[in-house]
């Protein structure tokens, strides 16, 4: 038992069911909210063995296309700036590692006119975005193998950080804010008619609440069966790789390649890899070894010649909450079914960098009765209901 958490209250105002990143963000905007509530976040396991966040990379970026996902950047990032002030407990500030080393988006001749529309809308905005030709990139990068390029977006206020650290600031705050932390499993959840009355645990508790937030992540859609809704979340394995390269290369940004290489540094060496989004869905934590060496090496190898005699130091296997939708997340009620049942999940690899963001918003949802700071409403259960996907547009 996490000496954390609490015993399960018989009520609360809101429950949370998932308490990785997403779902203390949550917590966190409701608690501070003017309009007082009791929260409680329900969560299997505070050790987070095979949790997504602490396995996430931790990039944080404005590039996208969709203007609701620069809208929760451009909120999210400055709030990972004073994240250490604001997680602050008894003094005590959480070092969550912030780099702000710069994003940089990377892509070949044919899709600079998506890139292009892209950077604009996103200078738009408010994002601090520079475009880069190909004698450019060969300048500021000069060991990056640029011949099959057209050109690329840096974004030099982005950058990454640690997510086990934010996901242990953030559950020491809400703590100390008077959220209870529940260690348990839903099991179950009671309607009544378009309501959402109770939910189940394993231990044999039943908590009475006005609102159930689902931010379980990959997990998620398990949730959403509860109450009868058909969710197009699975889990999505993905690799973290540790690798470092045989000779020097210059500092680097988080760069991403339109292939869906993805790499940062990290220490001596770098952090990343190639996901891909033809593995088959399903809980799978098994690390194929074989897949640096088949997948990620010759990627990295073609756009460094520095990686060519490279070494995998390290995998670590996690999930994805994806989207098999659209690739968006779903942040809001259960429209025209449950109207007390939230869904925040779905990011496909967005939901550390998105997690402030869309707990605001749920928690003006819930509390406000809508969004009041950003209309997150295109990101909503309807355009899943209608068959009309959101998704982004050049932007992986």
């Amino acid at each position: 038992m996490d000496p954390a958490a609490s015993l399960p209250a018989s009520r609360a105002d809101v429950t949370i069911i998932g308490g990785g990143a997403i779902g203390l963000a949550t917590a966190y905007f409701l608690a501070i909210h003017p309009k007082p509530c009791s929260v409680t976040v329900i969560e299997r396991d505070p050790t987070y063995a095979l949790a997504s966040t602490p396995r996430a990379s931790g990039g944080i970026r404005r590039q996208f296309a969709r203007d609701e996902n620069i809208h929760l950047s451009n909120f999210s990032i400055p709030f990972f700036d004073g994240f250490e002030a604001l997680m602050e407990v008894d003094g005590e500030r959480p070092d969550i590692n912030l780099r702000k080393n710069g994003y940089l988006f990377i892509v070949p001749p044919e899709q600079m006119a998506n890139l292009e529309r892209n950077f604009t809308r996103q200078r738009s905005l408010g994002a601090n975005v520079e475009l880069l030709d190909r004698d450019m990139l060969r300048s500021a990068y000069p060991s990056m193998n640029v011949d099959d390029l057209g050109g690329g977006v840096r974004s030099p206020d982005d950058g990454w950080l640690d997510p086990y650290s934010v996901l242990m600031g953030l559950r020491k705050k809400v703590k100390s804010l008077g959220v209870a932390l529940v260690t348990d499993e839903v099991t179950g959840i009671a309607r009544q008619g378009s309501l959402v009355r109770s939910v189940q645990l394993k231990s044999g508790a039943r908590i009475a609440t006005d609102a159930v937030v689902n931010a379980a992540g990959a997990w998620a859609a398990k949730i959403c069966a509860m109450v009868g809704m058909t969710a197009p979340i699975s889990p999505l394995r993905r690799y973290e790789h540790y690798f470092e390269a045989a000779e020097p290369i210059e500092p680097l940004p988080y760069l991403k390649d339109v292939r869906r290489l993805a790499f940062r540094p990290e220490g001596k060496g770098y952090s990343g890899g190639v996901p891909t989004l033809d593995e088959p869905r399903g809980f799978n934590f098994e690390a194929d070894h074989s897949y640096f060496e088949e997948v990620v090496w010759p990627a990295l190898a073609h756009r460094f010649p520095q990686f060519e005699r490279t070494k995998c130091k390290a995998t670590l296997p996690g999930l994805y909450d994806q989207n098999d939708f659209d690739g968006n997340p779903i942040i809001g009620a259960w429209t025209g079914e449950c109207s007390n049942f939230f869904l925040n999940a779905g990011y496909s690899g967005h939901g550390l960098m998105h997690s402030p963001g869309s707990g605001r918003a749920i928690a003006e949802l819930i509390l406000d009765g809508s969004f009041q700071t950003t209309d997150l409403s295109r990101l909503g259960w309807s355009r899943v209901v209608e068959n009309k996907p959101y998704p982004e547009t050049g932007i992986i």
